[in-house]
């Protein structure tokens, strides 16, 4: 991965009395993860997977329900502290639907009452009224009354006076929204006759009145949710002797095929024995229920729905999101599996070589800014090499005298190079224009070599197809918790992938840490580039679009200091991540490029667009749907699913842990990275989208460096240790 370059000194600091600032890189995430939540908590309340009960009140006494409510009408009104209930005058009949609207069942049911020319009254629960709101629309456009039957469909004789004011107020604000009016007319749910009234829901019907309501019940149950059959539901649903009734129905709860069915043989029927369908209001020869709304109340309505439409939109998204990532990290991973193995058994094959052996002499180049911690451990690491080697210390403006330890080491074979701070790249085209041979070694400041890492990793050059080689990094301080997560992810993230893309032939990017390259490869393609602020992606997929092979050797082991604190690794992967879509897009030509550039093009940047940028952004929706999952179920359901995906995550981190010969012993912290970690490499890479989006430009960051990294192994040249009591001890 690409490491520090053009460098900036530290920020000022805010004077004493000065109020911090929440960093614009973390406010921007924080506001879409809020608005997330946010869309998602309207999701699960308007789905009733929030503040939904589905308590159900048994029987209780009926000594305090007057008697002319309990053998009066099925309509009503104690509205002003009246207490009356009306009948429905004869051959009249109102059919009523419950629990709509209803996306599959209520559009039959309207087109069976606009066929045979009949209004009726719907009573919508807020909820798929806000979700539904075009048929409450048609409902009230093609002559029907709306009802009121609370938001959430509680029992309301369980519920306190202010939880029936906000069922009331929401269903009514969510009817408002979806047809731009108000009702007047309830039903509270799970009733039926006036004579089921009893001591506990008849002062819930007082006080709706009180509200303005007029309760409407039924005297005519179909039992259609029974589903008994179109004959028994007609037979219940008709009044005996020619009396007027208020039928109950539903077009909403489950399949409504046998409803639909009677709707459309009855009323015919019934019809010719003299019945007439109303609305209630017509039925009563009354003011219609519906009022209009206006002013606030309707743009609140209007801003209702739209935010349940969006919610919803949104979880039909990140549904959709979740599939694509799904499909993403199972086939990352299968290909993965089945092609890092591929590649270890072509590369440890008895008898495997890429040709003759590459016994010339290297030239090693390591840039340097202000490395005074680390340049001796790294730079000893060189002089112990099996394979002979120039190494050439660029120091780019160095103020913390790196160029003068170098010296005052006096290696042999060992040079500095002076100049300026120009930032990496320019550091290491000096270095390219000053070395003695044709093979060059890149490694950063910060890096320690094993003795065999310089020969293992030009052994690839040669095949002269082969123009440059990518190493393996490692994390050498892995003894936190932070870096043992990025020690998994440099084994199983990094390296595997890197098996993947070389059987693949697009491997996009050769590691700052440790890479080769030929001469003649890096000329052809103009050196390094300063175009983005991953220059290691960059001059890879150069070669990729001029013709040159780029592999990995597995046994060119370099160590590097991996960032120890959160701020760190943010600026560092903030800038890898942005740096890799700036490759991406510098290099987009290649997708309707001819010949090898078309080849990489068409393969390489999909799959590095898809399994780096893309699926990285969705990953997170396995927890937000894990969270949201255990919050309001089906909660063993996703604590399996989210184990199935650990568990595939584990099979992939035990296999990449094999084939790099590491203990497995670090793979206990797995699912703890995966629940922090991720979020974290989640936020940066949503922040570099945020910049490029935005046209932002980011600044080299130079990374504070401890020098605790030390090979594996050792060398033969003596080191000399810092006697400084604040530095910390190396890290085997």
């Amino acid at each position: 991965m690409a490491s520090h370059t053009r460098r900036s000194g530290p920020a000022p600091r805010a004077r004493g009395g000065a109020r911090r600032r929440l960093p614009l890189r973390l406010l921007l995430p924080l506001l879409v993860l809020v608005a997330l939540m946010a869309m998602l908590m309207l999701r699960g309340y308007v789905h009733s997977e929030i503040l939904a009960d589905h308590r159900v009140r048994p029987p209780a006494a009926t000594d305090q329900v007057p008697e002319k409510i309990m053998n009066g009408g099925p309509v009503i009104d104690t509205r002003s502290g009246r207490t009356e209930s009306l009948r429905l005058p004869d051959r009249r009949l109102v059919l009523t639907f419950d629990d709509g609207p209803d996306p599959v069942w209520t559009p039959k049911v309207l087109d069976v009452l606009r066929k045979h020319d009949a209004h009726a009254v719907f009573f919508v629960t807020g909820t798929m009224a806000s979700r539904y709101p075009d048929l409450v629309r048609r409902m009230v456009a093609e002559g029907h009354e709306v009802g009121l039957h609370t938001f959430n469909h509680p029992d309301l004789s369980y519920q306190s006076k202010k939880r029936i004011d906000w069922e009331l107020s929401q269903n009514q604000l969510a009817i408002s929204g979806a047809a731009g009016i108000r009702t007047s007319l309830f039903r509270p749910p799970y009733s039926s006759f006036a004579g089921a009234m009893d001591n506990m829901s008849w002062p819930v019907t007082e006080y709706i009145g009180d509200r303005g309501y007029i309760t409407v019940v039924n005297n005519t149950d179909s039992e259609d949710w029974r589903k008994p059959g179109v004959e028994e539901i007609i037979r219940k649903a008709t009044p005996k002797g020619g009396k007027g009734a208020i039928v109950l129905m539903h077009d909403s709860g489950g399949d409504r095929h046998q409803t639909v069915e009677a709707l459309d043989r009855m009323l015919p029927d019934l019809r010719e024995q003299g019945y007439e369908f109303h609305n209630l209001t017509e039925a009563l020869d009354a003011p219609s229920a519906h009022s209009r709304v206006t002013g606030l109340e309707q743009w609140k309505g209007t801003a209702w729905i739209f935010l349940v439409q969006a919610s919803e939109h949104l979880t039909d998204g990140l549904v959709v999101g979740l599939a694509i990532v799904g499909t993403l990290v199972i086939g990352r991973f299968v290909l993965m599996l089945l092609l890092s193995g591929l590649h270890a058994r072509r590369v440890r094959r008895r008898g495997f070589s890429w040709g003759p052996p590459i016994t010339e002499p290297v030239s090693v180049l390591v840039p340097a800014y202000n490395e005074a911690k680390c340049i001796e451990n790294t730079v000893r690491s060189l002089a112990a090499s099996d394979h002979p080697i120039e190494v050439l210390v660029i120091d780019d403006g160095s103020s913390d005298g790196t160029a003068r330890i170098v010296e005052a080491m006096d290696l042999p074979n060992v040079r500095v190079v002076r100049q300026l701070n120009a930032g990496k790249p320019a550091a290491l085209n000096r270095g390219v224009a000053n070395a003695r041979y044709d093979l060059i070694v890149m490694m950063d400041g910060d890096t320690v070599f094993e003795p065999s890492t310089v020969r293992e990793l030009v052994q690839p050059f040669g095949d002269p197809r082969v123009g440059a080689v990518a190493g393996n990094a490692k994390v050498g301080n892995k003894d936190t918790l932070i870096g043992a997560w990025q020690h998994i992810e440099y084994v199983m993230g990094f390296n595997l992938d890197r098996r993947m893309y070389d059987v693949l032939h697009c491997m996009p990017t050769i590691p700052g840490a440790v890479g080769a390259f030929r001469r003649s490869a890096l000329e052809r393609v103009g050196g390094m580039s300063d175009d983005t602020l991953a220059e290691d992606t960059d001059i890879t997929m150069a070669l990729h679009r001029d013709g040159w092979r780029v592999v990995y050797a597995e046994n060119a082991r370099a160590w590097t200091e991996a960032p120890e604190t959160v701020q760190q690794l943010w600026s560092q992967r903030y800038r890898w991540s942005y740096g890799t879509m700036q490759a991406i897009w510098k290099h987009r030509r290649a997708l309707v490029d001819k010949g090898a550039s078309g080849r990489f093009g068409r393969v390489g940047l999909p799959l590095v667009s898809l399994f780096m940028v893309v699926a990285p952004l969705l990953a997170p929706l396995i927890d937000v749907f894990l969270v949201y999952g255990l919050v309001f179920g089906p909660t063993q359901k996703t604590i399996i699913a989210w184990l199935g995906v650990l568990a595939i995550q584990a099979v992939c981190a035990a296999y990449a842990f094999r084939l790099d010969r590491e203990r497995m012993t670090h793979l206990i912290s797995l699912p703890l990275q995966q629940i922090l970690y991720r979020q974290l490499m989640y936020v940066v890479l949503l922040q570099s989208w945020i910049t490029a989006l935005t046209g932002g430009r980011l600044r080299w960051q130079k990374l504070r460096r401890t020098g605790v990294v030390d090979a594996p192994g050792g060398g033969p040249v003596p080191r000399q240790r810092s006697q400084s009591s604040g530095e910390r001890r190396p890290v085997a």
